[in-house]
């Protein structure tokens, strides 16, 4: 099945010019017009060529897409395409059973989000989705998932999402931990949860920072403002790849961290590592020698902490100090 970008955009261009009895759609017609709709989606977008436009058309007309009758009609020296029967069309098939297990397990990763502020409408959704589409929805949630209901930054998440897709600047009033309230202009870019927390990322444009981030429950107010917008072209993805968390620093480095695990810690990083980069090796003492290649930060921190005795870092000398430094600390509120 060809899950490449835009594809159902594609099927439902092509569904519109097959059903057409009106025309006849040509190959060099059907890649126009598809082209066109991509274009009008994104104006950024390249289209696509000849072969993805036959393996689209092969993939409508088979068993795992829709069966669609879609016929080469002689004329001439070419061909036009159409459907064979009249008043077909994609959007009339019931689902195929794929679709049915998608659109179940999606309804499934709906429900953690029941009950949450702001998601009150997936009430109502669920029911129409299952009426609609003929699905089978279970009667009980068979998947779990970490949320926090209380969490006092939903709300933010809607009108933020809007502002990135619309490319709006905003006013907001923030609230840091232990500092006085602040006002700044930003340029929002992008949305990320970590640990029950959501962080939204942009460009503080009064201190001319573009990775500032805020968590969203420390956001008062937002209101939107007519500055021109200035979008970013850092890659995300890229951009938290070497991290563990969401804090950066000016000027912050990557380095190797070389830590020692306990064997009986060493079989839970090894089925789930600290981070991509990890590479370990077994010890002769039956201890774990994990190192992985990341920026320094808060949340690496914290990370290390929770093994609590079960990690010892060996480098490098200033995480080594800072750990040293939490646990005698910490230390002092039992003894």
């Amino acid at each position: 099945m060809a899950t490449n970008k835009n594809a159902v955009l594609r099927y439902n261009t092509l569904d519109k010019c097959f059903s057409n009895f009106g025309r006849k759609y040509y190959f060099e017609d059907l890649l126009e017009c598809v082209n066109e709709a991509l274009y009008e989606f994104n104006p950024e977008s390249e289209g696509i060529r000849t072969r993805q436009l036959r393996d689209d058309i092969s993939f409508m007309k088979s068993n795992a897409g829709y069966s669609a009758p879609i016929v080469a009609y002689k004329d001439g020296k070419k061909a036009y395409y159409r459907y064979e029967e009249k008043g077909f069309s994609i959007n009339n098939k019931p689902l195929t059973v794929t679709e049915v297990e998608l659109m179940n397990n999606f309804l499934s990763i709906l429900q953690r989000f029941e009950g949450s502020p702001q998601f009150e409408w997936l009430i109502e959704i669920g029911p129409m989705l299952v009426s609609q589409f003929g699905l089978n929805k279970t009667e009980r949630k068979i998947m779990g998932y970490e949320s926090n209901i209380d969490y006092t930054g939903y709300d933010k998440i809607q009108p933020l999402f809007n502002a990135i897709v619309n490319k709006r600047v905003l006013n907001i009033h923030y609230e840091p931990f232990n500092k006085d309230s602040i006002d700044l202009t930003f340029h929002p870019h992008y949305l990320k949860q970590y640990n029950n927390r959501w962080f939204v990322f942009g460009l503080n444009e009064d201190l001319k920072i573009p990775t500032w981030n805020m968590p969203l429950d420390r956001i008062k107010s937002i209101k939107e403002v007519s500055s021109k917008y200035i979008d970013n072209t850092i890659d995300w993805e890229e951009h938290f790849y070497d991290i563990i968390g969401v804090t950066t620093y000016d000027k912050c480095v990557l380095e190797e961290i070389e830590l020692i695990f306990t064997k009986e810690e060493a079989k839970y990083v090894t089925t789930k590592p600290l981070h991509p980069s990890q590479r370990a090796k077994e010890l002769q003492t039956d201890e774990l020698q994990i190192i992985i290649k990341v920026i320094p930060n808060y949340e690496l921190e914290m990370k290390l902490l929770s093994y609590g005795e079960n990690v010892k870092v060996i480098r490098p000398e200033s995480i080594k100090q800072r750990i040293a430094e939490r646990l005698k600390q910490a230390s002092k509120n039992y003894f």
